[in-house]
Parts: C-alpha cells; sequence; structure tokens
C-alpha cells in the first residue's frame, strides 16, 4: 500500500472527473434498500482526501474517515474546515482499523481494496470490518475486476494534463498475479514558469469475484448484491468495476 505522499497533492486536480455527488448518492441508494439497523454510523474507510466523505456527511449521515496517508487525511481535514461537517478522520491502515465502538455503515470505495498486496490482506481487513459492525451492519465496496486489470489498465500509459500539472501515468501488469504496479511522475508549474518534478508508485491488484465472495463468506458476511459498473445491474464479463453489498451475520468476537 502506498502513502501517496506526491499523489496527495494532485490527487483532487487528476480525478475532478469522478462526480463524487452522484457516486454518493448510488451509495445511499443502495443504504436505503439494504440497511437493517437503527442508526447511521458510517465508516469511510481508505477516505483518501475526503470527497466521498463530505458527500455522505451531506446526506445525514455520522461520518467516520479512516486513511494511512497522513498528506491524504490533511486535505480532507482543510475540506472539512471549509465545509463546516462534523467528519471525524483517524490516521490508521484499514487492515488494523481500531474504532471506538462499532459502525452501522462501512464503504471502501475508489478500488482501495485493490490496493492491498493479496488476499491475507483482504481477509485482515474484511474481518476488522466484521468486527467493528452492528450485527446487521451493512459493508458497501468496490473492486476492479481482473478484465480492467488484463485489458484497460496493462501495460498502458496515460497523461493528464491541468493548468496546474502535468502528470504521466505508466502502468506494468504483472500477468502471474494480475498486479498492475504504476509509476507516476508529475511536472507541477510554478509561479516562475518553470516545472517541478516529483514521483510517486504504487500497485493495484485484481482479485478473482470467486476469492472475494469466499472471504466474504469465511469473516462474517452475507452477500445481499452485486453489481456491475456503478449500475443495479448484475456484472459481466467486461465489467470494469464490480460493487458489493454485505451484511454483518455474526458478531466480531465469534469470528
Amino acid at each position: 500500500m502506498s502513502g501517496y505522499s506526491a499523489f496527495a497533492r494532485f490527487y483532487d486536480e487528476l480525478t475532478a472527473n469522478i462526480d463524487y455527488k452522484k457516486r454518493a448518492e448510488y451509495f445511499n441508494s443502495m443504504i436505503s434498500r439494504f440497511k437493517s439497523t437503527d442508526n447511521n454510523i458510517l465508516l469511510d474507510l481508505a477516505c483518501g482526501t475526503g470527497s466521498i466523505a463530505e458527500e455522505m456527511a451531506r446526506l445525514g449521515y455520522d461520518v467516520i474517515g479512516v486513511d494511512n496517508s497522513d498528506e491524504m487525511l490533511g486535505i480532507a481535514v482543510e475540506k472539512k474546515f471549509r465545509s463546516g461537517l462534523n467528519i471525524q478522520y483517524l490516521c490508521q491502515d484499514m487492515r488494523n482499523i481500531d474504532m471506538y465502538g462499532t459502525v452501522d455503515i462501512t464503504l471502501c470505495v475508489l478500488d482501495s481494496i485493490n490496493h492491498l498486496s493479496g488476499l491475507p490482506d483482504v481477509k485482515k481487513v474484511f474481518r476488522n470490518v466484521a468486527f467493528f459492525s452492528e450485527p446487521g451492519g451493512l459493508f458497501i465496496f468496490d473492486v476492479n475486476t481482473l478484465y480492467k486489470h488484463r485489458f484497460v489498465l496493462a501495460d498502458n500509459t496515460f497523461t493528464y494534463e491541468t493548468d496546474n500539472v502535468y502528470c504521466v501515468w505508466e502502468n506494468s501488469l504483472d500477468r502471474s498475479n494480475d498486479r498492475v504496479n504504476m509509476s507516476l511522475e508529475f511536472f507541477e508549474l510554478e509561479d516562475n514558469g518553470l516545472y517541478s518534478r516529483s514521483s510517486d508508485s504504487f500497485s493495484e491488484t485484481a482479485f478473482s469475484q470467486q476469492d472475494i465472495e469466499n472471504l466474504l463468506h469465511e469473516t462474517g458476511f452475507e452477500i445481499i448484491a452485486k453489481y456491475g459498473d456503478d449500475t443495479f445491474l448484475p456484472p459481466d464479463e467486461k465489467s470494469q468495476r464490480i460493487v458489493y453489498a454485505a451484511r454483518c451475520v455474526c458478531s466480531g468476537q465469534k469470528i
């Protein structure tokens, strides 16, 4: 997993195409459809710069945001001060979260699960989410698919340009484990008209649907829905993202 030390500065600018309000409304629809607990405490796991946390708070949820990047959380806190929203942020690795109590809903979105290095780490996250979930608590997360890693991300190079930064994003696919190693070079325009260069790197691993679903069952969840590409339709062989909704069916202390 990565601390996003350089990427954090440019993350919001380079992901401006993501409609966070629309995505929050999508997750809110899922929560309204499946939620069975009484309260609205929501954990945004791997919350990054807090964009989803902000939108979920505006929808009335009591939001706790967790991320292991100080740089990302610094930006999230700045947003919180500007918006005045009552969001609590914690700097923790999602493999070892430690909440003060239980939560009703956990979100882990924008392919955060794919940033884990392997299935043992995925199991740790699922186990911890179950432990800190209310009985019947809802777990919603998304994952990039094997198809996306093999045919979209793959060994491709992408470039992004805004008024302030030029980014070269180079991927390298390890076909033995469907892990994409990502190398990013940033060229930031300075006040003197020159560009400063910084770098970051991280990797994402794609997991099979069967492996993800087996781990959910092993850690005390029942799968209640599975959708393709931020829709309410089943995934197909070319879906790039799968969104899961699962319900905690046993107490964390029993796992």
